[in-house]
């Protein structure tokens, strides 16, 4: 199957829609090729601020029907105690929010931006996507990470070279709790640390302590900016340590 047999197949549909690379492809591709679609945007407390900026901005720019649905996913005390499953709960939580306010407004098929090179088996969330009925459009045509860049540039959608970004609570180590306040803390220095240059990037916290993850491409930036990152990230923590293992920056959060 190809995208555009997808949308042949079903010309109307929700987008549980991210801002990110893949659920910014899924729903421009849909507007493009005329599917009557939506999308919806969960902004909790895992979300930084730019994320909610890109939608907008791609919404603007291509104008998307979109909806923005807050909710407080810390209140859920599961997903709050950030065990090793967290994002399923999670997901449950918000995607049972979009599929009703989809249902509401006339949608009976929601999809995501999932893609053929994700893993089910490295993404907890990808169980409750399966258990609510989620359809990922993009893996089902077999369309990978670089495929969806390639044609995200053919559409000049300013997603295309957007980095991989998960949600802030996959910088906390699991089983520690999870607050709102660590989760400020957390995107006040990748706020401060992407304003002097980084761009692929973590900063995890471990206890009250940070842990700097960033590319092999970046050591030379931190080797200039020395100074300046150990003061951003000791405002927040009491501790600051560079992890020098091969890093891998692009874990999930289920295709959103």
């Amino acid at each position: 199957m190809t995208l555009s047999d997808f949308f042949v197949q079903n010309p109307r549909f929700a987008v549980a829609f991210s801002g990110g690379v893949d659920s910014s492809f899924l729903i421009c591709s849909a507007k493009k090729a005329n599917v009557s679609v939506k999308g919806y945007y969960v902004k909790s407390e895992f979300q930084p601020k730019f994320e909610t900026q890109d939608v907008l901005k791609l919404a603007s720019g291509h104008g998307l029907d979109i909806e923005i649905i807050e909710t407080k996913v810390l209140s859920n005390q599961t997903v709050s105690a950030n065990p090793a499953d967290r994002c399923y709960y999670c997901k449950k939580l918000i995607f049972t929010q979009i599929i009703q306010k989809a249902k509401t407004d006339g949608f009976s098929i929601v999809c995501d931006g999932t893609n053929a090179s994700d893993d089910p088996a490295d993404r907890p969330g990808f169980r409750a996507l399966q258990e609510l009925g989620v359809v990922s459009p993009l893996r089902l045509c077999n369309l990978t990470k670089e495929n969806i860049r390639a044609f995200s540039r053919e559409l000049s959608l300013f997603t295309a070279n957007k980095p991989a970004y998960a949600c802030l609570a996959t910088r906390i180590s699991t089983n520690q709790q999870i607050t709102e306040d660590i989760l400020k803390k957390i995107e006040k220095c990748e706020t401060a640390l992407f304003e002097l240059g980084f761009t692929d990037f973590r900063v995890r916290v471990i206890g009250t302590a940070a842990r700097l993850q960033i590319t092999p491409a970046d050591f030379g930036l931190l080797a200039a900016k020395r100074s300046e990152v150990s003061q951003i990230l000791l405002e927040s923590f009491s501790d600051a340590v560079l992890d020098l293992k091969t890093v891998r920056l692009t874990e999930g959060h289920a295709g959103l």
